[in-house]
C-alpha cells in the first residue's frame, strides 16, 4: 500500500512538473538544439557565440548546457556566478552573462570545485535536464539555445521529448571521419520528427598569418557537400580563428565585435540566416511581452534619469485591482537600478483620489493587475503611465522586469 502511494505521489509530481514546463516553454518562442555527432568539432562554441550574438542584436536569449558530463559554456563566457533562489518559492534565477542572456549550466551548480567529475546515469540526466526547464526562473525569450553532448544519447532525447518544438542545429567539421557521425545526428533528427535548421561547417579552413593564403587543416566542403545530400541548409562556414580560440579558453568573447576577423563575418552571415529561418515563430496571443520599440523606449528612459514606480500591494505583492489594495509600494530607479522602496498606505478609494495622490507622490508608472477604463483615463490625464495584466509578483521583481524590457503581460483582470 505504502509503494502504491508512493507512486501515486511520484506520478503527480511528474505532472505538475510537465505543468511547469509547458507554462516555460509557451513563453519562448524558438527553442534551438545546438549538436553534433562526435566532439571537437565546437559544437559549445557555435552554441555559445550563437546565443551572444542573438542577444547583441537585440533578442531575449536563454542558454542552457545539458552537456551534463562536460559543461564548458559558463568557461567560454567567464562566467562566474551562481544560481540564485528566485522570487517564487521552488525556482531559482539562471545566471546573468547580459542585459539579454541568461545561463543554465551543471557548472554553475558544482561551488567552488568546478573539476568535480559528474557519474551519473540516464534516469538522473533526464530528470536534470527537466528540472532546468521546469525549475528555473527563465523570462520570455525570444530565442532558448540548448547545447547538447555529442552524440544521440539521452540528453539530446530528453530535449526533443520535453521541447517537441524544438529544432536542430547540427555542427561538423569538414573531414569525414566527422561527416560519419553527422550522418548519424541527422538520422537521429528525423526518427524523433525534429526539425533541421541546417549544417554548420566549423573550422572550415584557416587563414596562414604569413601569407594570406587559406590552409584546408580538416579537408574542405564536407559539411557543404553533406547539405546538398541531405536536402539541408548549409548555415555557414566558419574559419578556424586563432584569436577567437585564445579568447574563448580564457573566457573573452569581446572578440565577436572585431568585423576584421574573417571568422566574424561568416558568423554574422550564419546568424542572419537562423534569424531568417525562425522569423515566423511566434508565441501564444494570450501574452505580450514589451516589444522592441517599447524596450527601447523604456532604456532611454531609464538611462540616467529617476522613475518611481507605484504598485498596488496585497500580502506582499501585487494586488489583482488597485483599488482594494492595502498599500502602495513607490519604487525609486534611476539609471535603470532600484534606488529603494517606500510603503504608502492609500485613501479612501473614490473616484480620482488615487491619480491624483499618487501624483503628488512623483509616481510616473503604476503597474497593476487590473483597472477599468475610467481609472485608466485618469491616471494618464495626470501623466501616469498604466501597465496592466501584470503578474501577481513582489514589486521590485515588477519593475526590474519592466526595465529590463521582459516583464508580460495577460489580459486586464477589470474592464468596467
Amino acid at each position: 500500500m505504502a509503494k502504491n502511494n508512493q507512486e501515486i505521489s511520484q506520478n503527480e509530481k511528474h505532472k505538475i512538473q510537465d505543468a511547469e514546463i509547458r507554462e516555460t516553454l509557451s513563453h519562448i518562442k524558438n527553442k534551438i538544439l545546438v549538436m553534433s555527432g562526435k566532439g571537437g568539432v565546437g559544437k559549445s562554441s557555435v552554441a555559445a557565440y550563437l546565443a551572444v550574438m542573438l542577444a547583441g542584436r537585440g533578442f531575449k536569449v536563454g542558454l542552457m548546457d545539458v552537456d551534463l558530463h562536460g559543461p564548458s559554456i559558463p568557461r567560454m563566457l567567464g562566467l562566474k556566478g551562481s544560481i540564485q533562489p528566485s522570487f517564487h518559492p521552488g525556482k531559482a534565477a539562471p545566471v546573468h552573462f547580459s542585459r539579454n542572456l541568461q545561463v543554465i549550466s551543471i557548472e554553475s551548480l558544482m561551488g567552488e570545485n568546478k573539476d568535480t567529475a559528474t557519474i551519473w546515469r540516464g534516469p538522473l540526466k533526464i530528470g536534470v535536464i527537466r528540472q532546468f526547464i521546469s525549475d528555473m526562473e527563465w523570462p520570455p525569450l525570444d530565442y532558448l539555445i540548448v547545447d547538447s553532448p555529442p552524440g544521440t544519447g539521452d540528453e539530446p532525447l530528453t530535449v526533443a521529448q520535453t521541447i517537441p518544438d524544438a529544432k536542430a542545429i547540427i555542427v561538423t567539421t569538414p573531414q569525414e571521419i566527422s561527416l560519419a557521425d553527422v550522418r548519424k545526428s541527422i538520422n537521429f533528427c528525423r526518427q524523433v520528427h525534429m526539425k533541421i535548421l541546417g549544417i554548420v561547417e566549423n573550422m572550415s579552413g584557416m587563414l596562414c598569418p604569413h601569407c594570406g593564403k587559406e590552409i584546408d587543416l580538416f579537408g574542405s566542403r564536407g559539411g557543404e557537400f553533406l547539405a546538398q545530400r541531405e536536402n539541408l541548409t548549409l548555415l555557414g562556414k566558419l574559419p578556424l580563428e586563432p584569436e577567437i580560440v585564445r579568447q574563448g579558453d580564457s573566457g573573452n568573447v569581446s572578440g565577436l565585435d572585431d568585423s576584421r576577423l574573417p571568422f566574424n563575418k561568416a558568423f554574422n552571415a550564419m546568424v542572419d540566416e537562423v534569424i531568417n529561418l525562425t522569423k515566423e515563430t511566434h508565441t501564444g496571443p494570450a501574452l505580450q511581452v514589451q516589444n522592441d520599440e517599447e524596450r527601447s523606449a523604456v532604456s532611454k528612459a531609464s538611462e540616467g534619469n529617476k522613475i518611481i514606480f507605484a504598485i498596488p500591494l496585497a500580502e506582499s505583492k501585487l494586488c489583482a485591482h488597485f483599488g482594494h489594495c492595502e498599500q502602495f509600494a513607490l519604487v525609486e530607479t534611476e539609471g535603470g537600478e532600484i534606488r529603494g522602496t517606500m510603503m504608502h498606505t492609500p485613501p479612501v478609494h473614490e473616484p480620482g483620489v488615487l491619480p491624483k495622490w499618487l501624483h503628488e507622490l512623483g509616481a510616473q508608472v503604476i503597474i497593476a493587475g487590473g483597472m477599468g477604463s475610467r481609472a485608466q483615463q485618469l491616471f494618464e490625464e495626470v501623466g501616469i503611465k498604466v501597465v496592466t495584466g501584470a503578474p501577481m509578483d513582489p514589486p521590485e521583481s515588477l519593475v526590474n522586469q519592466y526595465l529590463a524590457g521582459i516583464l508580460v503581460t495577460g489580459n486586464n483582470v477589470c474592464d468596467h
